[in-house]
């Protein structure tokens, strides 16, 4: 079965969900390491964490932006025939990014107090609730009966 191009925008979309799942645990496991004064017996010297909204933000624009932007596309393509392949990938994207904002959020109360600022501590529960209506988006093609696309 041939897939059209708003199933391969939604699956970019679930991907680029993931990556940022991926970025947010990894920030949030580094930050839960607490930093030691560096000494010459070290391997390995951490620095310590000074600069994480930027981080946070340029993992926003890089992950999960662009991802809303291809969910919404694909709902745009296949909102005019009706798809329910297309519409259960947005879905399985907004269970993506659900799931590991969720696991983000677990992760925050082990992060030291020096650590918790307002963009680490918002980022996991509003992306939580940017998870639901993607998925109610994505619901919203199973309404849509099919229809035989006309060319002319």
């Amino acid at each position: 079965m041939a897939l059209q191009y708003g199933a391969y925008i939604a699956m970019a979309a679930i991907g680029l969900y993931a990556i940022f799942a991926g970025e947010m645990i990894s920030i949030l496991n580094y930050m839960l390491e607490p930093a030691v004064e560096p000494t010459l017996e070290d391997d390995f010297l951490k620095p310590r964490v000074y600069d994480a909204p930027s981080k946070i933000l340029q993992f926003i624009s890089i992950g999960v932006a662009p991802g809303l932007v291809m969910s919404g596309t694909s709902y745009m393509i296949a909102r005019k025939f009706g798809s329910k392949q297309i519409g259960w990938l947005i879905i399985i994207g907004g269970l993506v990014l659900l799931i590991g904002m969720f696991y983000s959020y677990t992760m925050l109360d082990d992060i030291e107090k020096d650590y918790q600022i307002f963009t680490v501590t918002i980022t996991p529960p509003l992306f939580m609730a940017v998870s639901i209506p993607i998925m109610i988006v994505g619901s919203l093609l199973f309404r849509i009966k099919k229809r035989p696309k006309k060319y002319f």
